[in-house]
């Protein structure tokens, strides 16, 4: 799709790294959708609502499940309709979903006075609906959309430019719950929803002048090369493969990367969602646990910055194997958080799972199945994702309120970590 304002075949430089850079932003503005954007509104929103804990994670995990199934199917359209129209859609949808949210305490004080009820499942239906559409639009189409146009704009070097989006996203998402925090404390939860909605709409704009969908719609091609430039890397010859949904799911690879994006979206957000609560046990408090995202983020730049590079160079099986090992880590940090390490474990874990998730999402399903079909694919793999982020602020909150502790959430991970070790040892490119 062309446009007056801005003709990438006209542009001085590889339109490309403008790509990368407002695909980027776009990514970061997905935050208020992901789980450390949902987290730092838990608490004050639960109570503004009279919903327990276990009931507001319930509420999230209703809407996030809603989510996943939707956005599988959803994925076909960034094939269809193109990045830059589901993209601004998408922004639209988060900014409503956002304004909505900031109300939620007058929505359910409205349909309490119509059907003359008062009771927790009001505040609970709105709260899951409103769930449902900022983790559709947020954390499902307005990532991936975003995600998979940069992918979509380099073949060779897909790694170097992931470097730079990986870097800037975890430091934007280290930051961001500590700014909302103060937008939180200064005017309130409602006032920074709606701070968040303005700067989603206003971001619209800026996709509907600068996504573009793919380099070949405007006598380009990826990386900028003046021919198609096939590489070589460990993985074996690059080709220009086009792999159906059905035809990746017969492969094991699909599978096994796809199972550790799903326990990093799980561990995370169980960690993000009930942060204050997890470090309370530990006596720390709400603005220190809150403060940990940024050492974790520190983690996460260092581990993609060292892995996006190597990517293009290395077999991507043995940053899947480092994948396990940061899990394992992270899992060890929540079995023994009492103890003097168990924190350092679970920052070191959460971060490097973060850095190798920027890492393998962006570039598995390019390099191993092709562009065709890469909206399909993705979306397959993002209803994965969501779906394990809906379960763990359920699940953590379940340990936690019928056994005192998150620790048991530790061995639940480490047996399924076990199970993808050896499951892996075959996770290779498929060959055509």
């Amino acid at each position: 799709m062309k446009s007056a304002v801005v003709n990438p075949s006209k542009f001085p430089f590889f339109y490309g790294y403008v790509i990368a850079f407002v695909g980027t932003i776009g990514v970061w503005a997905s935050f208020p959708g992901q789980t450390v954007g949902v987290s730092v509104f838990t608490d004050p929103v639960k109570e503004a609502l009279g919903l327990s804990r276990n009931q507001f994670s319930n509420a999230y995990l209703v809407g996030t499940f809603l989510s996943a199934l939707l956005i599988g199917k959803s994925g076909r359209l960034l094939d269809v309709l193109g990045t830059r129209l589901v993209t601004f859609l998408s922004c639209l949808l988060l900014g409503s979903a956002l304004l909505l949210a900031s109300v939620s305490v007058e929505i359910s004080s409205f349909f309490e006075r119509i059907f003359s009820v008062e009771s927790w499942m009001v505040p609970f239906t709105v709260i899951s609906c409103l769930f449902f559409l900022i983790r559709f639009s947020g954390q499902g189409l307005l990532t991936m959309a975003s995600r998979n146009m940069i992918m979509i704009w380099f073949d060779k070097n897909r790694g170097k430019i992931n470097s730079f989006t990986s870097i800037s996203l975890s430091l934007g998402f280290s930051l961001a719950p500590l700014l909302i925090n103060v937008l939180i404390d200064d005017g309130g939860w409602e006032h920074a929803w709606r701070l968040l909605a303005l700067g989603i709409f206003v971001f619209s704009i800026f996709v509907w002048i600068f996504y573009r969908d793919k380099p070949e719609d405007h006598g380009l091609l990826p990386d900028g090369v003046s021919a198609l430039v096939v590489g070589n890397n460990k993985e074996g010859k690059s080709v220009d493969l086009s792999f159906t949904v059905a035809e990746a799911t017969r492969t094991r690879s699909f599978w096994m990367y796809a199972f550790i994006l799903a326990f990093n979206a799980f561990i995370v957000t169980g960690f993000s969602f009930h942060i204050v609560s997890i470090f309370g046990t530990i006596d720390i408090d709400k603005t220190a646990a809150v403060a940990v995202f940024f050492p974790i983020s520190i983690v996460s730049v260092v581990v993609s910055l060292v892995f996006n590079v190597l990517s293009d160079y290395i077999k991507l099986q043995w940053q899947l194997y480092g994948m396990i090992f940061a899990g394992i880590l992270a899992s060890l940090g929540l079995l023994y958080l009492s103890e003097p390490f168990g924190m350092y474990l679970l920052i070191v874990g959460v971060g490097a799972l973060g850095g190798f998730f920027a890492v393998l999402n962006a570039i598995v399903w390019p390099r191993f199945y092709g562009r065709k079909y890469l909206g399909a694919i993705t979306g397959k793999v993002m209803s994965f994702i969501i779906v394990s982020s809906a379960i763990a602020p359920s699940l953590f909150s379940f340990f936690f309120s019928y056994f005192g502790s998150y620790k048991y959430i530790g061995i639940v991970c480490l047996v399924f970590l076990a199970f993808l070790l050896i499951g892996s040892r075959k996770a290779v490119i498929p060959r055509v």
